[in-house]
């Protein structure tokens, strides 16, 4: 953190405004863009145009090029990040609720910590880390399981295996961050791995047959303006707010989106897109909060917070 001037609380609790309440309704956007345009080059469109205005910013501002070697982290990030785990979850969302996608999205730091535990030997396991780690397994078994309904429509298989492999790709990703090489201002940063990442979806939506058929004009302007929201306040807006609270709030702190976002995000889908909450979807929520608070404020971990780590999470929401 920094020790200057402290800024004005207002400009604080805006900054964390934006990260709750923006970052909560991008899953909203997301289901509203899909519904017209193919998930894959939603994405790249996302990312992409996102990454480069970002990119330029940093360059006008006097930030480096990245060097050869941070650009292949970069890529490798990209892959990771954008490619796979943010096209699952733009496919996902064709099929599955956005709050429902927001909920499963948030044990990323049960994957993180799972990672910690049986490979990078980096953590250990207590009761208190045991009964996280289960609860948020618990969670995801409550809202991806056919069994647990609760009376609720189940949810689509190929929907919720696709926010797993999401969810662990994160994971993974945030792990291998540490240890990449990697341009030291974190917004260029983040612009390169989306810009990389971008490009990859649309090879992706090449590839996959999104562009035959697709009608650019048939899109409505709801869908066009999911993707401005998604682009300007999403991804642009979203990360400046995130970077810049990293400067004055503890790491631990500013990470609390992990588990507003959730809960926006099945209350935006509610109020605003008709999505039914029941006693399933209540149920895993609950059970996967609980375990990513036990989680991030557990004091080893809090010790140890890594702005590096944090930012891999959310530099792209």
């Amino acid at each position: 953190m920094e020790t200057g001037p402290r800024p004005a609380s207002w400009k604080i609790l805006l900054a964390f405004g934006i990260i709750y309440f923006v970052w909560g309704s991008t899953f909203l956007a997301i289901r509203i863009g899909v519904r017209e345009v193919p998930p894959f080059l939603l994405a790249g469109m996302r990312f992409f145009v996102s990454g480069v205005i970002l990119y330029g910013w940093m360059r006008l501002n006097g930030a480096p090029s990245p060097t050869g070697r941070q650009w292949a982290g970069a890529t490798l990030l990209g892959t990771l990040i954008f490619l796979v785990d943010y096209g699952c979850l733009f496919w996902a969302e064709q099929r599955v609720p956005s709050g429902i996608a927001a909920v499963v999205l948030a044990t990323i730091p049960v994957f993180i910590t799972l990672l910690e535990i049986i490979f990078l030997r980096t953590q250990r396991l207590t009761v208190r880390l045991g009964f996280a780690l289960l609860l948020g397994l618990c969670g995801v078994a409550v809202l991806t399981g056919q069994s647990f309904s609760f009376g609720e429509v189940p949810i689509n298989r190929a929907g919720a295996l696709a926010l797993i492999v999401a969810s662990f790709t994160w994971s993974v990703a945030t792990i291998l961050t540490r240890r990449l090489p990697l341009p030291e201002s974190k917004p260029t940063s983040a612009a390169a791995q989306m810009i990389t990442g971008g490009i990859q979806l649309f090879v992706l939506a090449a590839l996959s047959g999104e562009f035959v058929g697709f009608h650019w004009h048939a899109v409505s302007r709801n869908a066009w303006l999911a993707l401005v929201y998604l682009i300007v306040f999403g991804s642009i807006a979203g990360f400046t707010a995130y970077v810049w609270l990293l400067h004055y709030e503890s790491p631990t702190k500013v990470g609390t989106y992990a588990y507003v976002n959730p809960m926006v995000a099945v209350a935006v889908g509610y109020f605003f897109g008709g999505e039914a909450i029941g006693r399933r979807t209540l149920l895993g929520a609950v059970l996967i909060l609980i375990s990513v608070i036990t989680i991030v404020t557990s004091p080893k971990r809090a010790r140890q917070a890594d702005k590096q780590a944090a930012l891999s999470i959310a530099e792209a929401e």
